[in-house]
């Protein structure tokens, strides 16, 4: 999920994350959306900052539009957080985390009583939240509703089980004292950047019910706090803040060094980062073939191809290759793209204009390097950022579109001979957040899986993600993980109390 300076971001200052991820392989369901309104026009009901559950002005009453990707409209101004914001809502996320204050007395199984009913307010209106999310970023509303808002809310829902369930451990080391384990909370900076590069989406963040307070209903003020703004401002006032203990940034390697080198100058925060990719596709001639080039056009074009983990290394065995290019071809050109309330659709518009031009260009470097463009690489329509889905063969590996993160609908397929080989032009990249194999064979499945430095590899699937498992990247696709139990530890550290014990009864 990549952006460059300048950007927007929605920075989010809590004692305690609370997760929200957004993929799912499980495609959506008409019948499940048949009881729900479809509101290709949601009211927007709030646009400010969100400090000690109250939404206010900026400080510098600044505001900036954010757009409809799928008409090039602005849909409203929303407020514009910056450093002075960042420090009433660290001040805010203090007070709510101090020794006896409400949060950290109240008995844990309430906090997750607390996720429990926010998750019950969010699928009550869910349909509501999922109009929000299309409208502003342009996703399918089948994939805003079906994904996002049902992995958000399975996410609240399994952390909330986690809520009383974190503790620690008593060791005896030597014959007099007992060591004791005990993993303290943070306050925690999370600058989330929602699939762009350079354009907000806001409004799904900061909005709300009929009325917001209701959602966070039990939650002290000051627990989550919300400021949408600009990275350089105030996202980097996050990541340098001495008194933020953690930092949690999803974006691009670019902006992930520039994160881990504010954490650096400051108090030496805790950082964990989910960046970009390039993610290897494999498929050998053994394979399904028809369930390979499904999932292998999935992998690519879900979400408009701004999926971090999106398989956007096709490498495909050469004798299966032509058919394999054929197939996928002929998935491209009936691919639905066009407004993304209607059901039917499939792929909407890229987030904003700085990603579509972005992609265009990439896509004219595949055809200057002689990569052979078969399908798309033209706009899409005449007004919002619509790109064809587009599908380059005969792609070698030291080309731009076989480097770079595209981010955008752009699939390469790239043949291969021999596993040996295959392995390596595999791991020829910076990247390393996710892969996948498509085999019968399970001396192949284990080889590949072990072999590519990946954080994430799938086997016979892709974009199988669910809460209770982890999930971040190798190499510069970042650090830590999300997700699960290992995800939960990222937010937590480890004290150790040793007791000196009486060494006579009394």
């Amino acid at each position: 999920m990549a952006f460059r300076f300048p950007l927007r971001s929605i920075a989010r200052v809590v004692p305690r994350r609370f997760f929200a991820p957004s993929a799912s392989i499980n495609r959506p369901s008409f019948a499940t959306l048949a009881e729900h309104k479809v509101d290709d026009s949601p009211e927007v009901k709030y646009n400010q900052v969100f400090i000690n559950n109250r939404f206010v002005d900026s400080v510098s009453g600044k505001t900036f539009p954010t757009i409809n990707p799928a008409t090039g409209e602005v849909i409203c101004e929303v407020a514009e957080g910056d450093k002075a914001d960042v420090d009433i809502a660290v001040k805010a996320a203090k007070e709510a985390f101090k020794l006896g204050s409400p949060w950290r007395t109240m008995d844990a199984s309430e906090r997750g009583k607390l996720l429990n009913r926010l998750a019950d307010l969010l699928e009550r209106d869910q349909a509501y939240l999922a109009s929000l999310e299309t409208l502003d970023n342009g996703k399918p509303f089948n994939d805003s509703f079906n994904i996002d808002l049902s992995m958000t809310i399975k996410c609240y829902r399994y952390y909330a089980g986690w809520a009383d369930k974190i503790h620690g451990k008593t060791i005896p080391i030597g014959k007099l004292n007992s060591l004791k384990l005990w993993q303290e909370n943070k306050v925690n900076g999370i600058v989330h950047i929602q699939f762009n590069e350079s354009a907000t989406t806001s409004l799904h963040v900061v909005q709300g019910d009929q009325d917001v307070f209701e959602l966070l209903a039990g939650f002290p003020p000051g627990v989550v706090n919300m400021i949408p703004g600009y990275g350089p401002t105030a996202g980097m006032s996050i990541a340098e803040h001495m008194d933020v203990d953690k930092v949690a940034f999803t974006g691009s390697t670019e902006i992930g060094h520039l994160i881990m080198q504010a954490a650096g100058r400051s108090n030496l925060k805790n950082v964990t980062l989910e960046l970009g990719g390039k993610s290897p596709n494999v498929v050998f001639a053994d394979s399904d073939i028809d369930s390979a080039v499904e999932m292998s056009h999935f992998a690519l074009f879900f979400n408009q191809g701004q999926c971090c983990c999106a398989g956007s290394r096709c490498f495909v065995e050469e004798p299966i290759y032509d058919e394999f290019v054929q197939r996928s071809v002929e998935r491209a050109k009936s691919r639905v793209v066009g407004n993304p309330f209607d059901l039917n659709t499939e792929q909407g518009p890229q987030i904003d204009q700085e990603q579509f031009c972005k992609v265009m260009s990439l896509i004219e470097s595949g055809n200057k390097e002689g990569a052979n463009l078969v399908f798309g690489g033209e706009r899409h329509g005449d007004k919002g950022y619509f790109v064809q889905p587009t599908v380059f063969t005969d792609v070698q590996d030291d080309m731009r579109i076989a480097k770079e993160e595209i981010f955008g609908p752009v699939m390469q397929i790239m043949k291969f001979k021999d596993m040996n080989e295959l392995i390596e032009r595999a791991n020829n990249t910076i990247y390393g957040l996710a892969a996948s194999v498509f085999t019968k064979d399970l001396d192949k499945m284990n080889t590949i899986a072990h072999s590519i430095r990946a954080g994430t590899v799938w086997v016979n699937c892709y974009d199988v993600l669910d809460v209770q498992a982890p999930f971040g990247g190798f190499k510069m696709s970042g650090s830590g993980r999300e997700l699960g139990e290992y995800g939960l530890e990222q937010y937590s550290e480890v004290k150790a109390i040793t007791i000196k014990l009486p060494q006579k009864n009394s």
